[in-house]
């Protein structure tokens, strides 16, 4: 069938191994574009420790100034229920949303690192702009102008790193994005709480949003563009030469590159849309639900709203302003230790694995943190809580970011880096980060008033859906640990749901031995 899901092997179904090795090249080149996490990384981790000073309140939203000083010793669980301030949040994600859609065609038409490029440079005049702003319209408008960053390098980067990646190495190389984006994590709840201590604090905090945006700005300029992209956009010659340059000697870099070239010989045989093939055709079934089942499982771990509002909900269980930061600075260095362990372990033990530990390792967290703030917070959050109690909440929080450091973290960029054939790539790509920003929107949006209305019931609920997506991963994910790009319709069509669905290709032009490409 025209434009179906390709199966490669070689000869008696099992995924080709081109043999590339661990290169300096390859390394430097994965870790520049992995550099695209900083700029999300160090959004998350500002935005939170941001809205929690005062100066910046008293600036931008007042009633929640008022409110805190009216709510003491009030409700805890609604001082900071404001629609403005979660706006102040989530307008980047609106914005990072049309961004990505917008980057999947950009992407199949100027490549993968022109897109990064571009991504660097919008956050950087995104972090100016809030840097410098005097009111609450400059001051979304920079957000929605780092949305704009952020959609595009979340588009390009982890494609990025998937295809340059040597297949023994994909999933530790893929990670390298979601390690970056814990390195900002980190440094952005170091910077809020060291920039909590002065009036203006928050201009500094939001201003050097800029200094990541320069870092992948500058080393995207430096890199030559994947071979899949090149081979998409007719420069076969530029492809191989990279392939050269990364695989290193004893590669066998034609196979590979004829791998390449067979994928998207047969991605162009399809007239239709990528997004139309996707949800029209049924060879397409699996990758149709994945696209949608990861960016939705992703944020309803309830890390996201948690790296976002946790000095919130550090204040809310007792805690004064720069101790509360200081748990954030704590979130971020555990999330980033449990980032390289399972760094080390991710192409040893696979992919599902982790997803197992770490889903049950977030269950137990979040029922934790429900029963305690339920016993000693109260319904109505009108208690004191004991300090043993808040600290517990520290360590319950911690331990769900350790999970999903150690799983939905690295994975919820690695799984849809490598499962998209080549023809719906960027498609698929773009479906996911889309999704994941329209659905962290969604929550930064609605997060505080959830608190306000479940109150520790809010915890109990991201504990159900953590369940619920462990079983699915469990039962519908096939295992991807080691298996080359162009080869990775073979563990869908040998899975024993999905095999009703995928279905191998014939041979194209570019399986005959003509030595030409």
């Amino acid at each position: 069938m025209a434009g179906g899901v390709i199966v490669a092997n070689d000869g008696d179904g099992s995924a080709v191994d081109h043999g590339g090795r661990l290169t300096f090249s390859v390394v430097i080149t994965c870790l520049v574009a992995a550099s695209g996490g900083l700029i999300f990384g160090y959004d998350v981790g500002i935005s939170g420790g941001v809205s929690t000073m005062e100066p910046f309140l008293r600036r931008f939203f007042p009633g929640v100034v008022r409110r805190m000083a009216e709510a003491r010793p009030g409700n805890e669980y609604c001082v900071y229920d404001s629609q403005a301030l979660t706006a102040f949040t989530s307008s980047l994600y609106v914005a990072g949303l049309v961004a990505s859609l917008v980057a999947s065609r950009v992407t199949r038409a100027m490549g993968r690192q022109a897109v990064m490029v571009m991504g660097g440079a919008l956050f950087f005049a995104g972090g100016a702009v809030t840097g410098f702003a005097v009111n609450i319209t400059m001051l979304i408008v920079g957000r929605m102008l780092l949305g704009f960053g952020v959609g595009f390098t979340n588009q390009a980067a982890p494609l990025f790193l998937a295809e340059m990646a040597p297949t023994r190495w994909r999933g530790s190389l893929t990670a390298g994005f979601q390690f970056f984006l814990a390195v900002g994590v980190v440094i952005a709840t170091v910077t809020n709480y060291f920039a909590s201590r002065v009036p203006w604090g928050w201009r500094l905090s939001l201003g050097l949003a800029g200094a990541p945006a320069v870092v992948i700005f500058l080393g995207a300029l430096f890199l030559t563009d994947t071979p899949s992209s090149l081979v998409m956009r007719g420069d076969t010659a530029r492809a191989r030469a990279a392939l050269l340059r990364v695989r290193g000697a004893g590669a066998d870099v034609e196979a590979e590159l004829k791998g390449i070239v067979r994928a998207v010989e047969v991605a162009r045989q399809g007239e239709d849309g990528a997004f139309r093939r996707m949800a029209a055709r049924r060879e397409y079934r699996p990758y149709l639900v994945f696209a949608v089942a990861m960016p939705m499982f992703f944020q309803l771990t309830g890390v996201i709203v948690i790296s976002f509002f946790s000095p919130l909900v550090f204040r809310t269980v007792g805690f004064g302003s720069n101790a509360a930061l200081m748990g954030n600075v704590i979130l971020g260095a555990v999330n980033l230790v449990c980032l390289m362990l399972s760094t080390l372990v991710i192409d040893r033990y696979g992919r599902k694995v982790l997803f197992m530990v770490g889903g049950a390792i977030m269950i137990i967290a979040q029922v934790g943190v429900a029963w305690i703030m339920g016993a000693q917070v109260g319904k109505n959050g009108s208690e004191a809580m004991a300090r043993p109690y808040a600290v517990a909440v520290v360590a319950f929080t911690c331990l769900h970011t350790a999970g999903f450091g150690w799983s939905w973290g690295p994975l919820g960029w690695v799984i849809p880096g490598e499962i998209f054939p080549v023809d719906i790539r960027s498609a698929g790509q773009a479906m996911n980060v889309s999704i994941g920003l329209g659905l962290t929107f969604v929550q930064t949006q609605s997060f505080l008033a959830m608190l306000c209305r479940f109150r520790y019931g809010t915890f109990a609920y991201y504990a159900a859906w953590v369940a619920v997506m462990t079983v699915f991963i469990a039962v519908f994910l096939p295992e991807t640990k080691g298996v080359p790009l162009e080869s990775m319709a073979t563990v869908w069509a040998r899975h024993w749901y999905w095999k009703r669905f995928a279905r191998e290709q014939p041979k194209t032009s570019a399986d005959e031995p003509t030595g030409t490409y």
